[in-house]
């Protein structure tokens, strides 16, 4: 039978498919059929305009307690719990994008780090050109640019400039880390919320060893724990050398 001529057939199934209800089997064949088949593909888009404005309303529900179990043991996981990890273990999984993402934005950093170095950092002297090592663009979830932090390994200083001011309270501070391949995120000192600050750059704090670096709102002066940090993570973006 050749659907596209039985327009109830058409809109029925389509329904079926955006819904979920189409399974098997018959879920494959349509799904071929759509690929093929413009009057099927604007069906399938109809039904998802007129149903997907429903789910802004449908209340949250969590799933039993048997759901992920089941999961775990189809896909042959592991369900002994596991504790919950530090969260700079989930910042490393991400180093491959912020690495990514740092590479990309290298060119645009650089430029913007001259422009800021030249009309508001006070100026090297002439007799001692220091460029900078290394560089990071630190941005917040929105992907905003919040800081610029440049590296001259030649005079163990690394500057951090930021660039859109931050607003916090009084009995909290910002904190640079540096977080490596392996271990715990190492402190490189607290920033301002507004203009630039030096702090001393290891002599070790490379990309090659420190892919990442982020920041973290903290108690005032910074982390209680030394072994890291406590607080949420505001910004945070790859070190890269230029």
């Amino acid at each position: 039978m050749n659907i596209q001529t039985n327009p109830s057939l058409v809109d029925k199934l389509a329904a079926e498919y955006v819904l979920g209800t189409l399974r098997g089997g018959a879920r494959r064949r349509f799904e071929s059929l759509l690929r093929r088949h413009d009057v099927l593909r604007i069906a399938v888009a109809e039904w998802q305009d007129r149903l997907h404005p429903m789910a802004e309303f449908a209340p949250a529900a969590q799933p039993s307690a048997a759901v992920w179990p089941a999961i775990e043991a189809k896909l042959g996981l592991s369900s002994k719990p596991q504790r919950k990890r530090p969260f700079w273990f989930e910042l490393r999984e991400d180093i491959s994008f912020w690495r990514g993402l740092g590479m990309f934005s290298t060119t645009a950093a650089i430029i913007l780090t001259s422009l800021l170095l030249t009309k508001q950092l006070q100026p090297l002297p002439a007799a001692v050109p220091t460029p900078a090592s290394y560089i990071a663009m630190l941005s917040n979830d929105q992907a905003q640019p919040i800081a610029v932090v440049t590296g001259d390994a030649q005079n163990g200083q690394m500057t951090v400039k930021v660039v859109t001011a931050q607003t916090i309270a009084a009995d909290k501070s910002l904190e640079l880390w540096a977080v490596p391949k392996d271990g715990p995120p190492r402190s490189l000192g607290l920033l301002t919320a507004n203009g630039s600050v030096t702090l001393a750059l290891p002599a070790n704090a490379t990309p090659q060893s420190i892919p990442l670096l982020a920041v973290t709102l903290e108690p005032k002066g910074g982390s209680p724990n030394p072994n890291g940090p406590t607080g949420p993570i505001v910004f945070k973006g790859a070190w890269v050398q230029i």
